[in-house]
């Protein structure tokens, strides 16, 4: 087996050359921790913990130092220090790197095994915690102590849940069971409760055992399925459950020698699916053995009583057992060593008769007989289902430990167990701190627990007779040891030393030679009180002799050792192989040791027997423990208030220390997020930079569509100026048309009313002859006459009416034309208005637009810009000239309508004074027709002829009435006119050439206006003229 002293060494390999499966009871490698000085001691490890892979070990020891072991790379590493007792380690399964640990004052903290780092710091418990379960998922854990269970979250590292239970109860061991959501919580009542992880509700509770058990359950395990739960406590038996069906299936009784099961732990197997069949079982022998509990056989077991075991952990991968040893040191087991043939413990050679009778009155047992590997066939009792099968190995028929079966005293738990699971002693059990408040001094004095030691383990279960046993033995067997005090007692030694010089002067030469002083060969047996050189047995035997003697005896026992050992010591030369050999066992026969002593009290003179100096033996007082003050208070006094004043510097500078780790990872927190704002801001100057190459690029594309959008502009600005070019030309052309057509149609009216006039005047001249050949034939005829020319008057009168409408159409048609006229004018003007505007409009649009687009070419288009300000002004002015034109021409068609206003006036008071002439007309004609009939009348007297008159002038009246109202298409011939009637007709034909006249006048009167209002606005308002300007890209 090869040993690896971790020293003082950081970091290193774990062993020089791993050893095969072959390996000597399946040890790998013995690794302790030693510190050597002027107390050399070994610090012990406490804890330790496998990672998920298998790969990794983490351990812990006394002083709070965290090692993380990798097996496979043959490594370890001192990852962090505590300062303070660690009492449960575990890997976080999601984060791989971290772990947590569960300190002696009651808080959990996060490290980071690469960088060394505090992860995070929880508390929240009040009493130290036992145990860490890890969800598969590594988001949770749960951590418990014997009043709480707290569930945190490992993203946060916040506390989620608290479990609160009654003290009066309180917990065992709350944990998750694996591949399921399920949390199973042990407490001391035997009360076993599942719970939903995700609701916390409870989903179920386990039985309570059969009656008549005994077993309190302390340990717990499960298979790697979470189907099978053990349960063990201070009993030979474990419990099997099913979770599944919630059932006891199982009973199994260990061995007779097993009398409390201390931890229970599956040993994984690759090929079982997660149902473990092989489970390790740790008892208080400190033994550990693997049973496999479907057929009950014991399969190996690690320890022994000279190394025993403390805990253990074994790896997810089933290839490592590691467990914590009693004198502290860890070791590192094989499994597949372990399981090989020639290591399984050889089968029973005898039988053990069992009393049937008792067995068979235990009526909720099912038993069996294990014998040679072979099972008999069970009895099953009818009152119970549940088996129970009887592991039977051979007896031992020492009665070993019987000194721990003591009644009364103290609570019976076993004191090196606390110490391994909690690194000290609660206040109530510690029997070292019994003795610090027995006297002041043992608090001071650092050889107090190696002299208590051998006692402690001796009586591990009554604490109270240990503490009066080592009490006893500081009264008498320290006697005067405490006088030099803060030194060792320099009289017992020097006592020591004479005696040694008188039984054996060459070897106190040898050792003076060598500067070995009593200090090195007989402080340290005296200090450990022999427990680090001797066995258990050679220990109780030497004290057996030293109780029954006078307390002399234990110093001539120390000398007598050192003589007996005088043949090693002769050879050794160097400091460290007498330190070594005096802390160290030695291949010695204790028998003849003992028998040296006693020559050495008898052959020994009285001057420098250490029996004239020491008292004898005396026992305890009753009632009251006496007092202990044979030493110097004043030191004892001034060392305590420097280890308090030490304290308080330690507490103020880890204080201290934790601020500036606080400090140190606020900067580095600090640091990181300016080292993460610069990595942002460079990010955001990257991302900016690249925004403005992509704005750039997208400014020249928006230049090149610009340009070629501007291009299709002119190009559809050209196309528009042909088109509308086209367009006007189209119209003229169409008003040409037009107009050619309205002077066509002119013309054809003017020949069809000269065509009508001529075949009028030709009418006139037919009807004038046929007149005239009337007035010829019938000129005789008065009546007829003068019936005609009444006829005549009618329809002169008739054609003067028509002629009045004729010429007020006419006036009416010449008003209407000279307003569509005016109104052309005036709609072409603002057409020329309205084009010339948005033309001027489009190039002030245009000329804005290619100022932004040109401005950086702003100096070469300086005179382009002065010829576009040109064309604005101009522009503007000819829009103020139309405005002017516009209003000019308002004005002159306000004059002229006035004019036509006065005209129609005017021609109303021709038209009523024509009236009133034709009415002065009438009446003068009616006149000279009623003369005209008086005097023919008188003719007729005259001639005769009375007839004819008469009928004429009877029917005058009505005749005149007729000639109103109904048209005659007759012509009156000139013949049958009397003198006075073509008289008449040639002032009507005189009228009617001066109205004719009149309205040719002013038809020319008209034409003139208009030609000079045109003139006017012509010579007011000249047309623009446009610069050359020619348009650039």
């Amino acid at each position: 087996m090869e040993s690896s002293d971790l020293g003082s060494r950081q970091q290193g390999p774990i062993w020089h050359r791993k050893p095969g499966p072959s390996a000597r009871r399946g040890v790998i490698v013995n690794i302790i921790h030693s510190v050597k000085g002027y107390h050399s001691k070994t610090i012990r490890f406490l804890n330790v913990a496998f990672d998920s892979s298998g790969d990794f070990l983490l351990a812990g020891d006394h002083q709070g130092n965290i090692y993380v072991f990798d097996l496979n790379g043959n490594r370890f590493n001192l990852v962090q220090r505590t300062t303070q007792a660690c009492t449960a380690l575990a890997f976080n399964l999601r984060r791989k790197t971290e772990f947590l640990v569960a300190l002696a004052d009651y808080s959990i903290k996060c490290f980071d095994i690469e960088t060394k780092e505090l992860v995070s710091w929880m508390r929240g418990h009040d009493s130290s915690v036992s145990s860490i379960s890890v969800h598969g998922s590594g988001r949770y854990a749960i951590t418990t102590s014997s009043d709480t269970a707290q569930l945190w979250d490992l993203d946060t590292f916040q506390r989620k849940r608290k479990l609160n239970v009654r003290q009066s109860v309180g917990i065992q061991k709350v944990f998750f069971l694996p591949l399921s959501n399920t949390i199973l919580s042990c407490f001391k009542d035997n009360s076993v409760f599942a719970w939903e992880f995700d609701t916390l509700h409870c989903k179920y509770q386990l039985p309570t055992p059969v009656e008549g058990s005994a077993l309190l359950y302390k340990v717990f395990a499960v298979t790697r399925d979470g189907r099978i739960f053990v349960a063990g406590g201070k009993s030979n038996q474990l419990h099997l459950w099913c979770l599944e069906s919630r059932k006891l299936i199982r009973i199994i009784q260990m061995p007779a020698k097993v009398r409390a099961v201390r931890h229970l732990e599956f040993l994984p197997d690759s090929f079982d699916g997660g149902s473990n069949q092989v489970l390790g079982v740790l008892s208080q022998d400190n033994i550990m053995r693997f049973i496999n509990i479907e057929t009950c056989k014991l399969l190996f077991e690690i320890g022994s009583h000279e190394e025993g075991i403390s805990t253990a952990a074994i790896s997810p991968n089933g290839r490592y057992i590691a467990s914590v040893m009693e004198n502290g040191s860890l070791n590192l087991y094989s499994v597949q060593a372990l399981t090989q043939e020639g290591n399984q413990p050889p089968p029973p050679t005898f039988k053990v008769v069992e009393d049937w009778s008792k067995c068979r009155s235990e009526a909720n047992k099912l038993t069996m007989r294990v014998t040679s590997g072979r099972s008999e066939r069970p009895w099953k009792s009818k009152g119970s289902k549940i088996q129970s099968r009887l592991l039977k190995m051979q007896v031992n028929t020492s009665l070993e430990n019987k000194e721990n079966e003591l009644p009364g005293g103290l609570n019976k738990k076993r004191l090196r167990t606390l110490l391994k699971g909690f690194g000290e002693y609660p206040a109530k059990y510690r029997t070292l701190s019994a003795l610090a408040h027995w006297s002041a001094i043992f608090a001071e004095t650092p050889y107090i627990p190696l002299l208590a030691f051998p006692f402690v383990k001796l009586f591990q279960n009554n604490q109270l007779i240990c503490f009066e046993v080592v009490a006893t033995v500081v009264v008498n067997l320290c006697q005067h040891w405490f006088e030099y005090f803060p030194n060792p007692p320099v009289n017992i030694l020097s006592m020591m030393e004479n005696v040694l010089a008188h039984h054996d002067k060459e070897l106190l030469q040898h050792l003076i030679k060598y500067n070995v002083t009593s200090q090195v060969y007989a402080w340290p047996l005296l200090e450990t009180l022999f427990s680090e050189v001797l066995t258990r047995e050679e220990w109780l035997k030497v004290f057996d002799n030293i109780f029954s003697n006078h307390p002399s005896y234990f110093l001539m026992i120390v000398i007598a050792y050192i003589i007996c050992s005088r043949a090693p010591l002769l050879h050794c030369n160097q400091i460290e192989d007498f330190e070594y050999f005096f802390h160290h066992r030695n291949n010695l026969d204790i028998n003849v040791v003992i028998k040296e002593a006693y020559h050495l009290m008898e052959t020994t003179p009285l001057d420098i027997h250490p029996q004239r100096v020491l008292d004898d033996f005396i026992p305890l007082t009753k009632g009251q423990y006496p007092v202990f003050n044979k030493y110097p208070k004043f030191i004892v006094d001034y060392q305590t208030q420097e280890q308090e004043r030490i304290r308080q510097d330690e507490i103020e500078y880890l204080r201290e220390r934790q601020l500036a780790h606080e400090l140190e990872a606020k900067a580095q927190e600090r640091k990181a997020e300016d080292e993460a704002w610069y990595r942002k801001q460079e990010l955001l100057q990257e991302a900016e930079e690249q925004r403005r190459k992509m704005l750039l690029e997208e400014e020249e594309k928006l230049v090149e569509q610009r340009q070629r959008l501007a291009a299709v502009k002119r190009e559809l600005k050209v196309k528009e100026l042909q088109f509308l070019d086209a367009s006007r030309r189209r119209f003229l052309k169409y008003q040409q048309d037009q107009r050619q057509m309205e002077l066509k149609r002119l013309d054809d009216e003017i020949a069809r009313k000269a065509t009508m006039r001529e075949q009028e005047t030709a009418a006139a001249l037919q009807d004038v002859e046929v007149q005239r050949m009337e007035l010829e034939s019938q000129r005789q005829v008065f009546e007829q006459h003068l019936i005609k020319d009444q006829e005549a008057v009618t329809k002169e009168m008739r054609e003067e009416v028509d002629a009045r409408r004729r010429k007020v159409d006419l006036e009416d048609h010449l008003v209407q034309t000279l307003m569509e006229i005016d109104r052309e004018e005036k709609q072409k003007a603002q057409t020329v208005a309205e084009e010339n505007l948005t033309k001027a409009e489009q190039k002030r649009i245009d000329a804005n637009w290619r100022l932004r687009a040109l401005h950086k070419l702003r100096g070469d288009d300086q005179d382009r810009e002065k010829r576009y300000e040109e064309i604005a002004k101009l522009l503007h002015d000819n829009r103020v000239k139309e405005a002017e034109l516009l209003k000019a021409m308002r004005e002159a068609e306000e004059k002229t309508w006035e004019e036509v206003i006065q005209k129609k006036a005017q021609l109303e008071q021709e038209q009523k004074a024509a009236a009133a002439a034709d009415e002065h007309r009438k009446q003068f004609l009616e006149d000279k027709m009623n003369d005209a009939l008086e005097l023919a009348e008188k003719l007729q007297r005259e001639d005769g002829c009375f007839e004819r008159p008469r009928d004429l002038k009877a029917g005058r009246t009505g005749r005149g009435v007729e000639l109103q109202q109904v048209p005659r298409s007759g012509n009156i011939c000139l013949n049958d006119l009397s003198p006075s009637q073509s008289s008449s007709h040639m002032s009507l034909d005189r009228r009617g050439e001066d109205l004719v006249l009149q309205e040719r006048e002013l038809m020319a009167e008209v034409r003139r206006l208009r030609q000079k209002l045109t003139s006017q606005a012509r010579t007011r308002h000249p047309p623009a003229r446009f610069p050359a300007t020619k348009w650039t890209p």
